[in-house]
């Protein structure tokens, strides 16, 4: 019987070495077993204890989603601390108004968040959190007089007053609503053992309970693993998703419609828009299988493990839950609030009713007030705000949602909108702003929009604020278009151009319409100009940042080289910070020197542009390709080596401990640096090593121009084939797509692989070195790998003498010692060392 939150840890506890968690960090992946975040959360409750933290101090936790935000989390609750989680993307002036309001005694951050602002609070980083927890006991922490009707935490449901509002939550509230779901969940774990484990990615801020739902407590019932991504771009959600094996996307509504988008995208480009329109018509009454083969080949790009999406924190529309049913994904869907612990409702994952928000969990009592209003009665509600007596929405009896809903016959409730945002028209009829924005997100040139209410000379009415796709699309042939599927009294006759590149924004991503409302409303009356909001876009804000620039003195004309002084690494980490932001791809080829904010602008309401595709083959990586690999290197590769001049290997001694993963840095003569590299490697490395090579090359043996005759055509997939094959040759492109070269680089560490990499970039034309790029340094940096400097001598005077065969040792390669580069250390300082090295041996 649980009595509180912390009999889940218990549960970790017990699976031991199982893995629980994993995160991207930077280029490689950190996984957690269960032991591990139990140990971590009892150092950091005794931690805690000698700071003299006791029951009922508050905690501000304030960091990003990490298996050690997890840990401190527990530690709190270990010590019967009030934990405060604050979103990563509040505002610093926020933070301190809710600093005010409940007094901690201490703040948990991290890197990003830890200079943001000054609560005059000790600190506990993080980032730096095993040192720190280094000299403390790792055995079980005893729990002393923690109660069901203790608070877990509060959390903070509004940012946009003077006065944010704390959600007390306790272990009760929380049970309540976890016990019915464990209960459900039993009957299925049989079938868990044939896609053990089931691993989760979240995408929900732990900061919010349907976060800390979906990645702490849920999982932990399947015995599953959890995938932490902080990053929202499209492409990156799917590549995760096939290469960690994942089964269920834990987010929000958004950004299931950003994947949308994207699929849709896909198509348009390779000219099939209208044949995934009438595929997906075609599947409306298909039975799940029937659909998973039509789209097969779209399974095939999210992986075969993958199968659901767990949806909540707002409303999903009907066209994005159709549109990843009928692709053969299950789409659970889910209602509640904070102050009910996240779950009121949740719909059956197989036996979902369509646009539904699921039945009400046992336990708890749900019906409608005489203007539609949903109430709820159960151990989930909280006791209140902190700090305050319980208002008439939690005083006893029924909790007021503030939400419009509908319940049918077989108790489905289904959700129609707020109950403040409902517009009552001077003839009395109450238009729900959600069932015109279903209407406008349908046509195909609205982005986005928000119905909001304004009074007009016959009283309140509906004022559609829309962002556009593109530049020349006009709003009112579309208006026209979605009103002649509305009802009259539903029908838009104003509307308003949103300049900005997105609406304002919750951490959910629910566009924040208070703000948008008083903006719209500024401007037509006229006392906002139309350049003001310019200055304080999140652009702007983003460019920066990076730049280190005023954003208030950007202009439009500002280019990121030439004025902003950003270098090809700076453009990089815009180009990122953008696609986070705005859920977007964009090919890294369209920012160059030139590339101005104006320019950046209209990337970024264009779309996504279709990206530089660059081969990264992992069949090498499988067998009986590594078999046949071993067979050509002994029985073709090394022989020929022996045969055309036997090369001297000097500093052997310096690998005679060196374990993998490891880094090997060398000059750039000739096609042949990769044989002879492997050839001076011991077996125990070169039986697992990578080769980066010229990804434009690749590229081009791999996907030749059309206009290649067929011959040049298969000597060239011959080319690429041969030497994928044999070398495990992988792209590093020169131009664009380092961001994917660089994430397969540490997928392959990660998997063990030692890599070879050319800092260069390419082959010397005079015989001495040229330059070592910075964006291997950036590389080396990320990996946090050991490096170990090589040196070929002797190749340039054959290649300059044209000669095929040298004496032996006319060839040789000097190896260095192995170096390791701290996480502070700057990329160009790292490359400019390397280069160092390299010249010295």
């Amino acid at each position: 019987m649980r009595t509180t939150v912390l009999s889940y840890l218990d549960d970790f506890t017990a699976r031991g070495e199982t893995i629980a968690f994993a995160q991207r960090r930077g280029l490689r992946t950190t996984r957690w077993s269960c032991k591990q975040i139990s140990i971590t959360a009892y150092q950091f409750a005794r931690e805690l204890e000698a700071r003299g933290i006791t029951k009922c101090d508050r905690v501000l936790l304030w960091a990003e989603n990490s298996p050690e935000w997890i840990a401190s989390f527990f530690g709190c609750l270990l010590r019967g601390a009030i934990v405060v989680p604050l979103d990563i993307q509040s505002d610093p002036s926020l933070v301190c108004r809710i600093q005010q309001q409940v007094g901690a005694s201490l703040a948990i951050c991290d890197a990003v968040t830890r200079s943001l602002v000054d609560l005059h609070i000790p600190l506990i980083d993080l980032s730096g959190l095993d040192p720190l927890l280094a000299g403390h006991a790792a055995d079980t922490y005893p729990v002393d007089r923690i109660e069901q009707d203790d608070d877990v935490e509060i959390v903070f449901t509004s940012g946009t007053t003077a006065d944010p509002k704390g959600v007390r939550i306790t272990h009760g509230n929380l049970l309540a609503n976890l016990v019915p779901l464990e209960q459900k969940i039993k009957p299925y774990l049989k079938w868990e053992r044939v896609v053990h484990p089931v691993r989760f990615l979240n995408l929900v801020p732990l900061s919010h309970v349907f976060g800390q739902f979906m990645g702490i407590f849920v999982p932990q019932l399947l015995g599953g693993e959890v995938f932490l991504q902080g990053s929202l771009n499209p492409s990156q959600i799917i590549e995760t998703i096939k290469r960690e094996r994942i089964s269920v996307v834990v987010a929000v509504p958004r950004t299931l419609e950003v994947l949308r988008e994207t699929i849709e995208r896909n198509y348009q480009d390779a000219g099939d828009a209208g044949r995934i329109k009438t595929e997906i018509a075609a599947a409306a009454n298909q039975h799940f299988i029937r659909r998973w083969w039509r789209f097969r080949r779209l399974h095939r790009r999210f992986g075969c493990k993958f199968w659901a999406f767990v949806s909540g924190g707002a409303t999903l529309s009907d066209e994005t839950e159709t549109f990843w049913r009928r692709l053969g994904f299950a789409v659970i869907q889910g209602y509640g609030m904070t102050e009910t612990a996240a779950i009121i409702s949740v719909n059956h994952p197989f036996r979902g009713t369509r646009r539904s928000i699921g039945k009400t969990l046992p336990g708890q009592e749900v019906k409608l007030s005489k203007d539609g209003e949903i109430l709820v009665r159960g151990e989930n509600v909280s006791p209140g705000y902190w700090n305050e007596s319980p208002g008439h929405e939690m005083a006893g009896g029924w909790f007021h949602t503030g939400d419009v809903g509908e319940l049918d016959d077989q108790g489905n409730l289904y959700f129609k909108g707020r109950h403040k945002e409902v517009i009552v028209t001077s003839a009395g009829v109450n238009i729900y702003p959600q069932d015109i924005e279903l209407v406008l997100n349908r046509q195909p040139e609205i982005k986005a929009s928000a119905v909001i209410e304004i009074e007009s000379a016959h009283g309140p009415e509906p004022l559609a604020v829309l962002i556009l796709r593109g530049q020349g699309a006009k709003p009112e042939p579309v208006i026209n278009r979605a009103n002649e599927s509305l009802a009259p009294h539903q029908q838009v006759r104003r509307w308003f151009i949103w300049t900005d590149e997105d609406f304002p924004l919750t951490a959910t991503q629910k566009i924040r319409k208070q703000l948008v409302a008083e903006r719209v409303r500024a401007k037509l009356a006229g006392s906002v100009s139309d350049h003001s909001s310019d200055q304080t876009r999140p652009l702007a804000e983003i460019v920066a940042r990076i730049s280190g620039e005023r954003s208030s003195q950007l202009e439009p004309s500002a280019r990121l080289g030439i004025d902003l002084k950003l270098d090809s690494l700076g453009r990089v980490e815009l180009l990122s910070a953008l696609e986070d932001r705005y859920q977007i791809e964009i090919d890294e080829a369209s920012f160059t020197d030139a590339t101005t904010i104006e320019n950046i602008e209209k990337i970024i309401r264009a779309g996504s542009p279709a990206a530089a595709s660059y081969p990264y083959p992992r069949w090498p990586y499988r067998w009986p390709a590594t078999w046949a690999r071993t067979v050509l290197l002994y029985l073709i590769v090394f022989p020929a080596i022996r045969i055309m001049g036997w090369p001297k290997v000097r500093g052997k001694q310096q690998l005679r401990d060196l374990r993998g993963p490891v880094v090997f840095v060398c000059n750039h003569v000739t096609m042949t640096d990769h044989a002879l590299i492997l050839f001076a490697l011991p077996l125990r490395l070169r039986a697992k090593t990578a080769i980066a090579q010229d990804g434009e090359i690749l590229r081009g043996w791999r996907h030749p121009p059309k206009q290649t005759g067929w011959l040049n055509k298969t000597l060239n997939l011959l080319k690429y084939f041969s030497v994928a094959l044999i070398f495990n040759v992988f792209s590093m492109p020169q131009k664009s797509g380092f961001r994917q070269s660089f994430g397969f680089a540490g997928e392959l560490v990660d998997r063990g692989y030692n890599l070879i990499i050319f800092p260069e970039g390419e082959r010397t034309k005079h015989g001495a070195m040229n330059d070592f790029k910075a964006g291997a340094g950036l590389l080396i940096k990320e990996l946090g790998a050991p490096v170990v400097p090589i040196r070929i001598h002797g190749l340039w005077r054959l290649k300059q003498a044209h000669r095929h065969f040298a004496w032996p040792a006319e060839v040789s390669l000097n190896i260095g010692e192995a170096i390791r580069y701290s996480s502070g250390s700057e990329p160009e300082q790292i490359a400019r060392d390397l280069a160092a090295r390299v010249h010295s041996l």
